[in-house]
């Protein structure tokens, strides 16, 4: 085994004394190390309860026959940070991630690893340090937190209060009637409740083949959540055991199970259900790690081939709990595959040790084959309560498929590809005179009014004064908001716009303007939102060269970002152009502001 080099021989009996020290015995030296990398925080909503994970899975892989070994990372609360100077780290600490996984696998080495996340770029900063270190790893989060229930049984969220923002400013709701909503709509722990970009990448994590079926979209409050733990756990260990009898080339391997075709399936789920934009930078970084090429260019054609069949907050009233009981990701998959069948790749290797397709037949609810254990699983509600425990309640509905039972139509939270939302994906890649190498939006978000616009562009050179621009008035119907300098360079870090999206929400103009930036969006945004435009402002973009009053024109169908500007006035502005100095000369954020990549190709970190 791979823990052999610091555990055998008499050149490691100093390591053997260490080891003694935190409580091993003799007959520990023969199990398999398993790494268990939690990101436990107290601040962290989706964390807060991952100690108590990360005990129980100790415990389990305890009894599984491997020796676990407890490590934490960082984690950042995007919606605490949001909005302020914190947002700029929470892009960068995917990195700072990564490279603390990796160098606690390597210093340490560990057989196997089970990762326990639950948040953005927790999920693939690991996954990244997995594709680096190659040894068998599972992951499995702590699960999604309930949609909040206000008095009058209305379903809300995070999302729900960020507009609240915006509606008090223009008189729509009270101050007392946002503090009713800041208390009832993050009523549990766990990620929040819509398809945002931490329960996009959980639920991503299924198709790609690194967790086991409901790791996405089981409750954290659910009490079911302690067998999947326990699943993952034990098959954790029996992954180490095969891979050391087995060796490479078994499918048993991070890099075996993540390559293109896995990433392909990623991708297609995410715009079946109308994922985060956020979902494309990651897979890119994890593909770059896992040495597999991927052009960003590809993810139109997949998006023209595959139908939206999933609607989720913040795209509509359904929740994250609500796909759950309708079979959650595998039932998505399972009528991709019903109505696209050659759409994904079915003979894809995942850590079940069974095929992606397999999984499908076995957890896909509406399969002839489906498993008692997805049919219970499915059975699963919310609690209804505020702050519900973690693992606590047992909640669970009489039928599946029952609309009286579930209080609304499953078939109608996960249609059919014949019924579909749309023909294409929930995600499309732009370029144009604006966006040279790309940009990105989520379609599935975007108004039909809006699918073309054409209009002013109102510019801030940052997302604060945007905010206030915003909230101030500045914002008329049929303007391009447009906010520059926020790219991984001249953010730096590539905060997200939640909040000026909200506020366009909340303001009545989500119909009525458009919103572009070289920054990037929570999961949580809706509305005309280009992001990822590349390359970025601080980097000699034609985001830089832009005027305000210039006129944007947006074309989603055909895949267009311009500016109706000539490439010979667009010329002549570049040649006036100078960068604006690094916002950030010192501390972390200034190597990350030397070393970060464009978007187009995940913002990862290069050397050279």
């Amino acid at each position: 085994m791979r823990s052999d080099m610091i555990k055998r021989g008499k050149e490691r009996a100093p390591h053997r004394a260490l080891l003694k020290a935190v409580g091993l015995s003799d007959e520990d030296m023969d199990k398999p190390f398993i790494a268990v990398c939690n990101s436990y925080t107290d601040i962290v909503p989706g964390h807060v309860h991952l100690d108590q994970v990360g005990e129980y899975v100790k415990q389990c892989i305890r009894r599984a026959g491997g020796v676990p070994f407890v490590f934490n990372t960082i984690g950042i609360c995007d919606g605490i940070a949001m909005g302020h100077v914190g947002m700029k780290f929470s892009l960068p600490s995917r990195e700072l991630i990564a490279d603390c996984v990796e160098s606690m696998l390597q210093a340490h080495r560990f057989d196997g690893m089970i990762c326990i996340p639950n948040c953005d770029k927790i999920i693939p900063g690991m996954m990244m340090a997995a594709m680096r270190v190659n040894i068998p790893t599972i992951f499995v989060s702590g699960g999604p937190m309930e949609a909040g229930k206000m008095p009058d049984g209305r379903a809300v969220d995070l999302i729900t209060v960020a507009a609240g923002v915006g509606q008090v400013q223009v008189g729509q709701i009270t101050e007392q009637q946002l503090e009713e909503l800041v208390n009832y709509a993050c009523p549990s722990c766990g990620s929040c409740s819509g398809m945002f970009t931490a329960n996009s990448r959980n639920c991503l994590a299924e198709a790609i083949g690194l967790a086991l079926p409901g790791n996405g979209t089981l409750l954290a409050t659910s009490d079911q959540r302690r067998k999947l733990f326990a699943r993952a756990a034990q098959r954790i260990v029996e992954m180490v055991r095969q891979y050391h009898d087995k060796g490479q080339g078994h499918g048993l391997l991070p890099r075996e199970i993540c390559t293109r075709h896995a990433i392909d399936n990623a991708m297609i789920l995410d715009m079946a259900m109308g994922g985060s934009s956020n979902t494309v930078l990651h897979l890119l970084a994890i593909a770059d790690e896992a040495e597999v090429e991927y052009d960003i260019g590809c993810i139109n054609d997949l998006s023209g081939r595959t139908p939206y069949i999933c609607k989720v907050s913040p795209a509509c009233d359904y929740h994250i709990e609500d796909v759950h009981r309708a079979g959650g990701v595998h039932t998505i998959l399972g009528q991709i595959q019903r109505g696209r069948p050659d759409l994904l790749n079915t003979n894809a290797p995942t850590v079940t040790g069974q095929t992606l397709g397999k999984n499908i037949a076995d957890w896909d609810i509406r399969s002839q084959a489906v498993s008692r254990q997805a049919l219970e699983m499915a059975a699963v509600g919310p609690s209804g309560k505020l702050r519900a425990p973690a693992m606590s309640q047992q909640k669970k509905h009489q039928t599946i498929g029952d609309v009286d039972d579930l209080g609304f139509d499953p078939a109608d939270c996960i249609r059919t590809c014949d019924n579909a939302y749309s023909q294409q994906g929930g995600l499309a890649i732009l370029y144009g005179n604006l966006a040279p190498d790309s940009a990105i939006i989520k379609t599935a978000g975007v108004h039909p009014d809006l699918m073309t616009h054409s209009g002013p562009a109102v510019i801030f050179e940052n997302q604060e004064d945007a905010c206030q621009g915003i909230l101030g008035g500045q914002v008329k119907a049929g303007d391009v908001v447009v906010i520059r300098y926020e790219g991984p360079k001249g953010g730096p870090g590539m905060q997200e716009m939640l909040w000026p999206t909200s506020y366009i929400k909340g303001m009545g103009l989500i119909d009525k303007c458009a919103l572009i930036t070289d920054g990037r969006f929570s999961g949580g945004t809706i509305g005309t939102s280009i992001g990822h435009i590349c390359p970025e402002a601080a980097a000699g973009g034609p985001l830089a060269l832009l005027h305000d009053g210039d006129i944007i024109q947006i074309d989603i169908p055909a895949h267009r970002l311009d500016v109706k500007l000539s490439d010979a006035e667009l010329e002549k502005r570049r040649r006036r152009f100078s960068p604006p100095p690094p916002r950030v000369t010192r501390g972390y954020l200034a190597r990350y502001t030397a070393m970060a990549a464009s978007a187009a190709t995940g913002a990862v970190l290069k050397h050279d």
